[in-house]
């Protein structure tokens, strides 16, 4: 069972940044999907790739996944670059 911890961008429709400073330890699949005969849906037996947990900080979220024994990767978080622009620029 081995899982991954990142801080999630923000989202890329909306210009807040709302829940970009949580992070999420969600769980890496442990097999294939596979495509189901009858119906043709695809699925999997795992569940855990159905979990997501938030937590406020990195370090939160690396207790908990040494508190459970569960093996996990940290992504680091990628800065913003926030380049200001006037609308008058378009026309230089």
């Amino acid at each position: 069972m081995k899982a991954r911890i990142y801080c999630p961008s923000k989202s890329v429709t909306q210009s807040g940044s709302r829940g970009s400073d949580k992070w999420v330890l969600e769980y890496e699949p442990a097999g294939q999907k596979a495509v189901e005969t009858l119906m043709g849906w695809t699925g999997t037996k795992d569940a855990l790739q159905q979990v997501k947990l938030s937590f406020p900080s990195q370090d939160e979220a690396e207790a908990y996944a040494k508190r459970k024994g569960i093996d996990y990767d940290v992504k680091p978080q990628q800065s913003r670059r926030v380049r200001f622009q006037a609308y008058a620029d378009n026309f230089k």
